[in-house]
């Protein structure tokens, strides 16, 4: 069920991303920001997987929470940290524009 959810925002994301990206400039600046987010999700979540493969049980804490949901929860929190620099970033230049 949390991996599940974790999907589905993730897909949120991509609509949202591409829908303001081909507001901003045109289609290809859209598919280019989900191919980006794509990439950040599929390296992100096989180094995660590989991390949590050295420290915790392929069981996790439970049915609901094995290692792999463990992985993903892990890969959300990263992302959200990385997005929410380059955010700030971008304010930041537009501020000094």
């Amino acid at each position: 069920m949390i991996t599940l959810f974790i999907f589905y925002v993730h897909v949120i994301t991509a609509v949202t991303i591409f829908t303001k990206r081909w507001q901003e400039g045109d289609w290809k600046e859209g598919l280019l920001a989900v191919g980006f987010l794509a990439l950040i999700f599929s390296v992100g979540w096989s180094i995660s997987a590989f991390l949590l493969k050295l420290v915790i049980y392929e069981k996790g804490f439970g049915p609901w929470f094995d290692r792999d949901t463990m992985s993903l929860v892990l890969l959300v929190i990263m992302e959200s940290i990385f997005f929410t620099i380059q955010l700030r970033r971008k304010r930041k230049k537009i501020k000094l524009a």
